[in-house]
């Protein structure tokens, strides 16, 4: 199947080639028809895929057909990074260059977005928050969206998003067509679709929560203390090699990102970080420098699991198993992309292994296991295979040692 066939003009299919898309994906060829018809629409299909092209086309093509004033088309993000990338993807596929667009997200100076609504923009891309604060200031208009889609709706529930949703949900008209994709469908997000859409049309190409096809999983078992060793080994060991060429670390909080980052840095790889405490050119900077290869590893907490399109990220390296199990699916898909080969690596502790059992859960299929020599992996395997471990040594001394929950994240 090629693009002509799914109800596009001759136009955009020549963008489509210039661009190098030849065919369709399997996302693409069941979308597009039912967006290009008008329809309410809920996509289900893993990272990587073309979700964001296999809505821009059509909404390119219909704004195209009939010109009217006012915003017409809202895209709602989770993140600045994803709302980011989904602006350039726009600005890449509208060959007429005739229907302006406008960038709304936070860090980013708010007068400046406020001149962008002013030049009369037709579609607007924003992030929740930042969108309800410029509708607050009476700056921007929504009574006439002809189309609403919710991106990666399942992250913003996650986030927090659902008041803001439905706030913004009130300012739109009813007679709409609504759009929701997503890599991962929970009844909670699928019911609020459904109560705001008018006979939606379910386009689901890949089980939900299933990670990504072309990636090979593994878990590395390891103790606590030896997690930082085992990474360090992990790209030491790799680092002569083309294989490991664009490494993309996990980590849960922003605390743990800076002092992983440092760590890096001292034994002198090249390396970046990005999370919510960094500024928005701050966070722009490291994912310029990750794509063009001035660093090789990029440490990032879930802030950039969803909305980070870097072309061939060889490794995905989980230094800390995600709390949620979708976040998995999400980090997984930042390699394996285009039909291309990645690897995930997942390091494991003891107090990780009822995590890992909810993400394998989701995700339908077990996670090789590796326990790697000199990194107490005996204990992890005892773990494992549910042996009972050696008592601990009694000792007449006070446990005077407190656990300290993390902050920051």
């Amino acid at each position: 199947m090629n693009f002509s066939q799914l109800g596009l003009a001759g136009a955009q299919v020549r963008v489509c080639e210039s661009l190098g898309y030849l065919h369709p994906t399997p996302i693409q060829s069941k979308a597009i028809p039912l967006i290009v018809d008008g329809e309410d629409l809920i996509g289900c299909a893993e990272t990587g895929t073309g979700k964001t092209a296999a809505f821009l086309l059509p909404i390119i093509q219909n704004l195209s057909a009939q010109k009217r004033p006012g915003i017409r088309v809202l895209v709602l993000a989770p993140t600045r990074e994803l709302a980011l990338q989904i602006q350039k993807n726009y600005s890449e596929l509208n060959h007429l260059k005739t229907n302006r667009s406008a960038l709304l997200i936070g860090g980013a100076n708010i007068r400046t977005q406020i001149d962008e609504l002013r030049r009369k923009a037709t579609v607007v891309i924003a992030t929740p928050g930042r969108l309800l604060d410029l509708a607050e200031r009476s700056a921007i208009d929504l009574s006439t969206i002809e189309v609403l889609v919710l991106d990666e709706a399942d992250r913003m529930l996650d986030m927090g998003f659902l008041p803001a949703i439905k706030r913004v949900l009130a300012m739109l008209p009813r007679n709409r067509q609504t759009l929701l994709f997503s890599a991962t469908m929970s009844p909670t997000i699928e019911s609020l679709a459904r109560s705001t859409m008018q006979q939606p049309k379910l386009v689901e190409v890949n089980p939900r929560g299933r990670a990504a096809q072309m990636v090979e999983q593994t878990a590395y078992s390891v103790s606590l203390q030896n997690k930082t060793a085992l990474l360090l080994d992990l790209l030491e060991r790799e680092n002569s090699k083309e294989s490991l060429a664009k490494v993309l670390v996990f980590t849960r909080t922003r605390r743990g990102s800076e002092r992983l980052s440092h760590i890096l840095k001292a034994r002198n790889h090249k390396v970046n970080r990005i999370h919510a405490d960094r500024t928005q050119p701050q966070r722009e900077a490291a994912l310029r420098d990750f794509r063009e290869g001035r660093a090789r590893v990029l440490v990032a907490t879930d802030i950039a699991a969803r909305g980070l399109d870097v072309d061939a990220v060889s490794h995905v390296i989980n230094y800390d198993v995600p709390d949620a199990p979708e976040d998995y699916v999400h980090r997984v898909g930042r390699t394996g992309r285009a039909g291309k080969q990645g690897t995930a690596i997942t390091i494991v502790t003891p107090v990780d292994e009822l995590s890992m059992k909810a993400i394998e859960r989701l995700i339908g299929q077990p996670v090789k296991r590796i326990v790697p020599e000199g990194f107490g992996g005996l204990q992890v395997a005892a773990a494992n295979t549910r042996k009972p471990l050696a008592p601990f040594a009694r000792t007449n001394k006070p446990n005077v040692r407190s656990f300290r929950p993390q902050r920051g994240r």
